[in-house]
């Protein structure tokens, strides 16, 4: 697993063990790379929060490309180590921040706007749960509700392509979903503006 693009393109990452497959699925480094030449330049000097963050790729791949800060989210011990591992061998720690969370929890994203003093914090937010367990419908939501995303940002979804997600939610909506394999990603935007004509 390496990243695709940017400053540090090429630097190979620290992964799960094949024994840890089983509960860490790192977004494959092909659909990184597509996700990525989607959101071109909206990536530069974007505020990242990387939801599910796993191994960190996500948001590592981010930094690499332009963006300014990026808070990795997740509740395994394991998956805030292995982040915690790559943020060290990638950037000055001043442009990450880990934090633990159970984002199965209701009120989780509540902690999170608590620490941006309740106003939104972030550009671009990833969203990568364990598949067909209905967590992406229910952080999406708590997304569309708890309102840590600035206007005109955007939330990218990645889960099993055959999954089911609105196009419209209160202040969220549908830009474009894309089919890698088993892969499906859906990228909403803070309702705001027109579609971007730079997202090709």
């Amino acid at each position: 697993m390496r990243i695709t693009g940017g400053d540090i393109r090429g630097r190979k990452l620290a992964s799960p063990k094949a024994s840890e497959s089983h509960f860490l699925r790192p977004t494959s480094d092909r659909v990184r790379e597509a996700l990525f030449n989607i959101l071109g330049s909206q990536v530069k000097e974007s505020v990242v929060l990387d939801l599910y963050a796993g191994t960190g790729s996500l948001g590592l791949e981010a930094l690499s490309r332009g963006a300014s800060y990026a808070l990795f989210v997740d509740q395994s011990p394991r998956s805030l180590q292995i982040i915690q591992r790559n943020i060290e061998s990638c950037f000055p720690t001043e442009k990450a921040g880990v934090f633990r969370v159970d984002l199965g929890l209701p009120t989780a994203l509540n902690k999170i706007h608590a620490l941006s003093r309740s106003q939104p914090s972030f550009d671009l937010i990833f969203l990568d749960p364990p598949y067909e367990k209905n967590l992406a419908i229910m952080t999406l939501k708590m997304i569309d509700k708890v309102g840590i995303l600035k206007p005109n940002g955007l939330v990218v979804v990645e889960e099993r392509h055959n999954e089911i997600l609105p196009d419209k939610l209160v202040t969220l909506s549908l830009l474009k979903k894309k089919r890698y394999g088993e892969t499906g990603l859906w990228i909403y935007e803070r309702t705001g503006r027109k579609y971007s004509t730079r997202m090709a």
